[in-house]
């Protein structure tokens, strides 16, 4: 039996049913999960004091791109448009190999946990010169993040009138194969799960419809999810109407993507019919504000799709559109970028919290993720809100307003993940002079 209690918490925001928060309270882990809550606890465990902190659950990252951390900031792709940032960074992303993916896959996947994250999703789309989605798997695996890989897919190249290089896409019938392949070694659908594997051809503009569809129908055989991007930007929406006829909520809906066990990121231009449609159906949306912002895209109409009922959680995505993933930054982010558009009280600092942690658990299938509450899994972040970032806060729980982006501890399943602010599970420094080598390597083309 392992046991851990986290001691004396100054604030506790369980995001729990009732959306509790406790002052002074104790949390006790046992076995990788929330075995108890509240004052005077005893453990025959380990003991972390919590006096001057805030305890929150982990955040839940919902879109991202972990290899994209060995392309932040290129020179070409900065000023650029979506279209155009994929055209100019897809040939130096068709170098990558099974180094390049687990090595970014590791920063990326650490920097999410000093920032408060415990359950990320990565949508990887690309395999080139033997990548496979077991390169980010096992890097998730040393981290020791939870994780929700999907295997992504391109199978429209330049020749046929998609964006990407010929040589990054795939023949349709091998994608399925190899999704096929990655459920069944890698996919773990019991409650507590640190590994689950969702089904993600990249884009509109990147598969065909029949790919769409078919990957539709063997997720849903396999009792999986499914994630795609979706009304990004004014190009993909001009693309949809030539290509489709009709706009992307409509071509999700036709081919199967619609549902609970689906969630699209971006949904930057979704009108309110979509809205709607997503909101009857259950379907989730990940948000990425700073990315959207970053590439000039717009801001996603998420007080709209809150309001409707639309499941909505927070995405960083890749970092060569952030530069970054920190989460607890996005979530500050997603909230302001609601009050430029809709006022001052348009989204509070707790619905936002709301929407990174439960709100992201409840997008990927995760209910006993994104809360403290009794039986819940253990996954916790512990904030030092005693420094300078929160001196003169009224109010401890307002992270948002006032509070580190990093945390002082993490607890993914019940083990320390962070501690005093450093990774505890393996050698980052190391990695991150291994990053910096690739990263050369490629910027100088060799």
């Amino acid at each position: 039996m392992t046991e851990w209690l986290i001691k004396n918490a100054s604030h506790v925001v369980t995001m729990d049913d009732d959306r509790r928060e406790l002052e002074h309270a104790d949390i006790l882990i046992r076995n990788g999960v929330i075995a108890d809550i509240g004052p005077g606890l005893t453990t025959v465990g380990e003991t972390v004091l919590a006096q001057g902190c805030v305890v929150t659950p982990g955040l839940v990252n919902t879109h991202h791109h972990l290899y994209q951390t060995l392309t932040r900031a290129v020179p070409a792709a900065q000023d650029a448009l979506l279209f155009g940032w994929l055209q100019t960074l897809y040939p130096i992303w068709a170098r990558f190999t099974p180094e390049h993916m687990s090595v970014s896959a590791q920063i990326g996947l650490a920097e999410l946990a000093l920032s408060g994250c415990t359950l990320s999703s990565d949508h990887l789309y690309l395999y080139p010169n033997g990548s496979r989605l077991e390169d980010t798997i096992h890097a998730a695996d040393i981290v020791g993040l939870r994780f929700h890989p999907t295997r992504g897919a391109m199978s429209i190249g330049e020749s046929d009138g998609g964006l990407p290089p010929d040589s990054l896409v795939e023949s349709e019938a091998a994608i399925l194969e190899d999704c096929i392949r990655v459920i069944d070694a890698f996919h773990d659908p019991a409650p507590g799960a640190m590994c689950r594997v969702g089904v993600a051809p990249c884009s509109p503009f990147s598969v065909s419809r029949d790919l769409m569809r078919d990957a539709a129908v063997l997720a849903r055989e396999k009792g999986v999810m499914m994630h795609t991007h979706l009304a990004e930007n004014d190009e993909d929406i001009a693309y949809s109407l030539e290509k489709f006829g009709c706009r992307p909520g409509q071509y999700a809906q036709d081919l199967g993507w619609t549902g609970p066990d689906v969630w699209h990121a971006h949904c930057v231009k979704l009108d309110a019919t979509e809205i709607a449609l997503f909101a009857e159906t259950g379907t989730g949306v990940a948000h990425c504000p700073c990315s959207n912002c970053r590439l000039g895209s717009g801001i996603a109409p998420v007080r709209a799709m809150r309001d409707a009922g639309v499941p909505v959680s927070i995405g960083v995505d890749g970092s060569a559109s952030n530069d970054a993933s920190n989460l607890v930054a996005e979530a500050r982010q997603a909230m302001l970028l609601q009050r430029v558009v809709n006022g001052a009280d348009a989204m509070s600092v707790r619905e936002a919290l709301e929407i990174a942690t439960r709100g992201g658990a409840n997008v990927l299938g995760r209910p006993d993720c994104g809360r403290i509450s009794l039986g819940s899994r253990a996954d916790i972040a512990i904030w030092d809100v005693s420094g300078i970032e929160a001196a003169g806060s009224w109010d401890p729980a307002a992270l948002l307003l006032s509070g580190p982006t990093t945390v002082r501890d993490l607890f993914v399943e019940g083990r320390q993940v962070v501690r005093d602010g450093q990774m505890t599970t393996f050698d980052l420094g190391a990695a991150m002079e291994r990053q910096s080598v690739l990263a050369r390597q490629l910027s100088e083309g060799t």
